[in-house]
């Protein structure tokens, strides 16, 4: 497959198989995902595999990040929440937490270590497709609270900037559908003040 229609087939695929993933294939996706540019060559990404029990300390931290925002966390209400939180982990048997580590350097910008992390994000992404592996990338407040750097070790100024949850594909490919680059796009060839 070219690589434009590798990356046009890529989708997000939250349901997988309860089945597990080799080893030699997840080592795949992290290959791909270091040759990501980063200025510098800082390489500012950290990986974590969870798998099996190593899911649960990720179950426990989004519980407890979900408690504080409760009134009272013995309602039923939020008891469903909490379930609801726990088993978030499970969902995949490998989920793959990738942190930016920033780098404390001269001329190094912390933005753009984030974006070379982002970068080899989108290179596990499209690398799990190839592999024919289901892959979803998941964000939210959760993933950027200090129980999340403290989880995996990581200081004030690093960041937790994906939980990809991987595993081979249980649903079918939907139809997918972008915008038209060409309405998202200006192109530039006159001496203009303002764009």
């Amino acid at each position: 497959m070219d690589v434009l229609s590798l990356i046009k087939s890529r989708e997000s695929i939250a349901k997988v198989k309860d089945e597990e993933v080799p080893k030699e294939i997840i080592e795949r996706l992290l290959e791909a995902a270091i040759w990501a540019p980063n200025r510098f060559l800082t390489e500012p990404w950290r990986f974590f595999i969870l798998s099996g029990e190593g899911r649960k300390p990720l179950s426990r931290a989004l519980v407890e990040i979900a408690k504080e925002g409760m009134e009272d966390i013995n309602s039923e209400e939020s008891l469903k929440k909490l379930k609801k939180e726990e088993e978030k982990a499970f969902r995949a048997p490998i989920i793959m937490a990738v942190a930016a580590e920033i780098t404390n350097r001269d001329r190094v910008i912390p933005l753009e270590e984030l974006g070379a992390v982002y970068a080899a994000v989108e290179n596990i992404l499209i690398m799990a497709q190839s592999e024919g592996l289901g892959a979803y990338w998941k964000t939210g407040t959760a993933i950027y609270h200090s129980k999340m750097k403290e989880l995996f070790g990581l200081t004030e100024k690093d960041e937790i900037l994906a939980l990809i949850y991987i595993g081979y594909p249980e649903d079918h490919k939907k139809e997918r559908k972008r915008t038209d680059f060409r309405e998202k796009t200006r192109w530039i060839s006159k001496d203009e003040k303002y764009f």
